[in-house]
């Protein structure tokens, strides 16, 4: 009886995957699937060295690397950018039956009060883009920028929104637009990250790390989360009682481990590994240097409003031009704070918002104006903008207080775009009269997606990545590149 156990467990071994793949060797699933991933322009031997390594995209793009100021809340967009006359004249009056029937929002239920924009609007820039006096530094980069009026989502939630937004998916689990852009192009600079996120304010987003994660593509193409304060990058600083010789020949021990490994058995996430330790030894030189901004001059730290050894979203936009300026492809920054509901002073769209666009309108306007001096604004792509838009009625909460706010909206919202091939000074959809439904050229967060792949030059329905027997793109099955947007 015991004999046949251990012959009932012999055979039970020989048919598990793990060794079947040790068996099969160099030609083993893992290796054929590394192989597929990674051998795009370049050999897929050197890519499994550094699957970070710069790689091309499908066409010649316009844009070389993309900064995504991501506003983490939903911005009031009829308090900043779309100016609605009408409704500021039937300010007060009950919502119209037409506008509610069907609808829940997130806090507010029963007939709320429209609510016009306290806020004061005029046109500015060749294109006579309509801006508010909340963002009077916006006011400067006019002819620079694309406001898109007709943006929409699925989601009037902020996890869900934010997902959505940067994973083609409300739910956790796919990889984030980073991770494509980085799987899809590399690094231009091996000794840093191809993917950096920032965050101010204090808090991460409501989506949470599901925004710069790398899914089931490998996590090599992760977003990695940098402070602007205190160690750049945690945990990658020596121990105590190591120093940097010591450091690499403990790294040159687990190189050669991991790399029998993947000898063995070829799975992409070994060379990941490999990839990541080796990655970070580099990030020690570099990344301190390349985060110190106290090297900048001081017109260049007055102008976004940057002070050293902080952490704020001043210093995070200026070391996103530092970044991008090394190599890195994509930047992100979350601020969060943008939640505009009325429950308190800070959410107030008078001075509520006139105290959150004092520490922000700034340094956009500063990146994108220092950009163009430096010859980098043409080929890197600027978002600013949130997950959805806010109501134009009151809050219903927050109705019967002194406090201004607004409720979540998914239906029509507003984006900053500029840079990388994006007309300026432009103006594209818009919505009715009061701010409730796109009236012209809708652009759904796919849309918005396939645009910027668009202009990394990549086509958004091509660039996939083979999981749980399909194939998956950022768009899902949706998007449309919006052409009109293009310079």
């Amino acid at each position: 009886m015991n004999i046949q156990n251990t012959l009932q467990n012999e055979v039970l071994q020989m048919q598990t995957r793990r060794n079947f793949l040790k068996k099969t060797g160099s030609f083993s699933l893992g290796a054929i699937a590394m192989e597929a991933l990674l051998q795009r322009d370049l050999p897929a031997s050197t890519l499994a060295e550094n699957p970070l390594a710069a790689r091309k995209s499908h066409f010649p793009a316009k844009a070389k690397r993309v900064i995504y100021l991501h506003m983490s809340g939903g911005p009031p967009n009829l308090d900043i950018f779309d100016y609605k006359p009408e409704l500021i004249k039937r300010s007060g009056q009950d919502c119209p039956d037409d506008f509610l029937k069907g609808r829940k929002f997130a806090f507010t239920t029963g007939v709320p009060k429209l609510m016009g924009t306290p806020r004061t609007f005029k046109q500015y820039g060749p294109g006579g883009l309509w801006m508010s006096d909340a963002v009077p530094n916006f006011h400067k980069i006019a002819g620079e920028v694309t406001l898109v009026h007709s943006m929409k989502t699925d989601e009037f939630n902020h996890a869900p929104a934010e997902l959505l937004l940067y994973t083609g998916s409300p739910r956790q689990g796919r990889p984030s637009l980073g991770s494509w852009v980085t799987y899809g192009l590399g690094s231009e600079n091996e000794n840093l990250p191809g993917f950096v996120v920032l965050i101010s304010s204090g808090t991460q987003p409501s989506g949470g790390q599901g925004c710069w994660g790398s899914g089931f593509i490998p996590s090599v193409f992760q977003g990695v989360q940098c402070r602007s304060k205190g160690d750049p990058v945690l945990y990658v600083s020596d121990p105590s009682g190591m120093n940097r010789e010591t450091r690499r020949q403990s790294l040159d021990a687990l190189r050669d481990l991991n790399s029998q490994q993947l000898t063995e058995l070829g799975h992409p996430e070994t060379a990941t590994r490999i990839a990541q330790y080796e990655l970070a030894y580099r990030m020690q030189a570099s990344v301190p240097e390349v985060m110190d901004i106290s090297k900048e001059k001081p017109e260049v730290l007055e102008a976004y409003g940057a002070k050293p050894g902080e952490a704020s979203f001043a210093n995070n936009c200026l070391l996103a031009r530092r970044l991008v300026e090394q190599g890195v492809r994509f930047v992100q920054l979350f601020d969060w704070g943008w939640d505009f509901h009325g429950t308190g002073p800070q959410e107030d769209i008078r001075d509520g918002l006139s105290k959150k666009m004092g520490k922000t309108d700034k340094p956009v306007a500063a990146l994108i104006q220092d950009l163009k001096e430096r010859g980098l604004l043409e080929d890197t792509l600027i978002v600013w903008g949130g997950e959805f838009g806010r109501t134009p009625f009151r809050e219903g909460r927050t109705a019967g207080g002194s406090v201004l706010g607004r409720d979540h909206y998914p239906d029509c919202f507003s984006l900053m775009l500029a840079g990388g091939g994006i007309k300026g000074g432009f103006a594209y959809g818009a919505t009715d009269e009061m701010g409730f439904a796109v009236t012209e050229n809708p652009v759904h967060v796919h849309d918005l997606q396939a645009t910027i792949m668009h202009l990394l030059g990549f086509n958004h329905e091509q660039l996939s990545y083979r999981f749980q027997g399909r194939d998956f793109r950022l768009t899902d099955v949706h998007g449309q590149v919006v052409k009109a947007l293009l310079a």
